[in-house]
This record gives structure tokens, sequence and C-alpha cells, in this order.
């Protein structure tokens, strides 16, 4: 059986060593090369043609985010994940290398207790994402990777098998135009270009609130609404607890607390809890959307994005049975289509779209919603 061939890139050898012995004690991977910094890394990976690439975000030389734009504007396609702090320094520069054309990030184990456990961290994070980004055939027959004894991090994806090869999307046909109060957007792996585009997209700021749960740690949430704050007509905001909901906004769930709507002053507002993970995930989709059918019952639009695992399935069970609208991203266009992908092969989906005809679509569904949905609950 053909195995993942991955190139490890960080200028710290204790790093190299750590993600080297991780990958190299699943059989479905295989550690092909290492370099110490992005200069070295361009040559490894002519020489080597890694199917992946993890790479550090600050090294002498040449830097993960120089290093990626290189790699990307020479034509080399492979996912790159990258490995960075969790700092504001860190986040940024995650960001910025997303920005380049990273496919997805890990944090590294800071504060662990032990070397075990930190090596056990970087294969809960690490591995998953490997074999999700580059999907084999064989991946699906039994071949068990050695367990990890740690247990799960909150704002990480859940680690399920994305829809089985060949498994196609059923979609429901589109609902009778209906009242709707807030658009609700699940994303994960390739969700940070994935929400840009979207926003983008937008000709006008939404009418509605739309809330967002994005699978990311604390401090990358809000750095990513800043960032999403300039690319569109509406206003990007980090949720806080307790605000009211204003059309034209969009509230990004902050990392490591769960997302929902309260609606007990007779007005949609925000409510985030510290409750355990769903899915492996806090904040959690799932979460979001059955709050949200709680609150407005089927007066919903939901949005399910690039990503790992399944977050948000059960969700839009949720809002289909109460007769909301769901959007899901079509699996040539997600880097990962496990979260769309988990949706649409369940039949609930109504459109299935490339991520770039997705605004187009939310407009269409909320130009055509019959009640005047300026907020209030009614």
């Amino acid at each position: 059986m053909s195995r993942i061939r991955v190139l490890v890139v960080d200028d710290s050898v204790v790093v190299r060593r750590i993600v080297s012995d991780v990958l190299g004690q699943d059989r479905r991977i295989e550690v092909v090369g290492i370099a110490a910094n992005g200069r070295l890394a361009l040559a490894k990976v002519e020489q080597l043609q890694p199917d992946l690439v993890t790479m550090d975000v600050e090294m002498p030389e040449m830097d993960g985010i120089e290093t990626v734009a290189a790699l990307r504007a020479r034509g080399d396609r492979m996912p790159i994940i990258m490995f960075s702090t969790l700092t504001e320094r860190g986040a940024t520069a995650t960001l910025d290398a997303l920005a380049a054309g990273a496919t997805d990030y890990v944090t590294k184990p800071t504060g662990t207790a032990s070397v075990h456990e930190a090596l056990a961290r970087v294969a809960h994070d690490l591995i998953p994402r490997i074999v999700a980004l580059v999907p084999r055939t064989e991946d699906v027959v039994d071949v068990p990777a050695r367990p990890v004894h740690a247990a799960p991090v909150a704002t990480v994806v859940e680690h399920v098998a994305p829809p089985a090869p060949g498994a196609e999307p059923v979609t429901r046909p589109m609902p009778p135009a209906h009242p709707v109060q807030l658009v609700v957007v699940a994303a994960s792996t390739g969700g940070p270009d994935a929400l840009t585009r979207v926003l983008r997209g937008l000709t006008v700021p939404p009418p509605v609130p739309v809330l967002v749960v994005q699978h990311m740690p604390p401090v990358f949430t809000r750095q990513l609404a800043a960032r999403l704050d300039r690319v569109g007509p509406a206003t990007v905001v980090e949720a806080g607890d307790d605000e009211p909901l204003e059309p034209g906004h969009v509230y990004i769930a902050p990392g490591d607390r769960h997302l929902g709507v309260d609606t007990r002053t007779g007005m949609l507002r925000t409510a985030l809890d510290d409750s355990p993970p769903i899915n492996f995930c806090r904040p959690a989709a799932d979460v979001l959307f059955r709050s949200a059918v709680r609150s407005v019952r089927g007066e919903l639009l939901g949005v399910v994005l690039t990503g790992m695992g399944v977050d948000g399935r059960q969700g839009c069970v949720d809002v289909v049975g109460a007769g909301g609208t769901v959007l899901v991203q079509d699996q040539p266009s997600s880097v990962v289509w496990g979260m769309p992908g988990a949706v649409a092969t369940a039949g609930l989906a109504h459109r299935v779209l490339p991520v770039d005809q997705i605004p187009a679509a939310v407009e269409d569904v909320l130009t055509h919603a019959t009640a005047d949905t300026t907020g209030a609950h009614r």
C-alpha cells in the first residue's frame, strides 16, 4: 500500500524530531525528508515530490509565509500544514500563510507536562489532517494507526471519515420562499479562504444577522474576524456574549466557546457558553444551528462550507425539519469535503454549489424571503 509522503520543515531540531517520530509511527505515513528553513524546503520539494508538507511559520533565511508563496508561485499544489504558536504573533503569521496558499494549520504543543504528552498532542492534531488532505482509496480498509492516549483538545475538529469514495450528493427540492431571520454558517479546514470568498462575493450587506462557526482556537478567531471585516460589504466581528444581533453584521464564534442564539428578551441576541465540546469541537456548528432553530424555527438559512468531520450535519437535520434552507459547498471547490459532504450525501442540502456561487445563492434566498426580518423575534 502506498503511504502518504511527508516533508517536515522546521528550524528547530527538537520539533523536527517530534513531528518525524509521531508521523513515523503511523503506517499510512512516511516522512521522506526534513528541512531546516524555507530555502532548503524549496529544493527538497523539487527533489522529493512529497504528497504534503508540514511547515514552521518562523524560520531563518526564508520563513514559512515566504516559502508557501514561493511554492504556490512555481505551481506546487500539494497541501501545506502550518505549525504555529498559539499567540497573537503566531495567529497573525498563520493567517498570512493561509492567505498565501497554505492549506491548514496546527498549533504547537505548549505547556505540556512531558515529551509523551507533546507527542500525543501532535499526533492527535496532525495525523487526521494529513489523512484527510491526502485521501487514498486504501484508507477505507483496516489500516489502523497506533493508538494515542490523549484527551481531545476542545478546538480541534472531529476525527471522522469523510463521505465514502463515490458517495453522491442527494439534493432536496428548494423549499417555497419563506421568512429568514438568521443565516448560520459552518466551516473548518479551508474555511478562512472560503469565508473570504463568500463575504467578498456579497453585493450588499445581508439584511439579516449572519453567525459563523469556524473551527479555530482563541486569538485566531479575533484576528480572522478583523480580516474578514475588510473584504466585503458586511460588518464582521468576533461575537461577544449577550449582544443584540444586527442586520448587516457577521458574528464569528470565539475560539473555545460555543455560540448560540438567545431570545429571552424578545430580541435575537448572542449567547456564549463553555459547555463540553460537541463533535470534539468548541465552538461547534451543531450547537449554533440547533440553537438558531429553537430561536427562529424554520426562518433560517444554513450554509456548510469546507471542513473535516461531520460537524453541522445534525444541525442541518434540525434546520430541514423546521422548514429552513440548507446550502453546501461542493466537493471540487472544498479543501476537505467532510462537513459539506456529510450534509449533502445525507440528503439534507437544497443546493450543492461551488464556493464562488454561494454568495449569489445566499442573496437569492434572502431576496425571496417574504417577511420583515430586521432582527425582532416574533
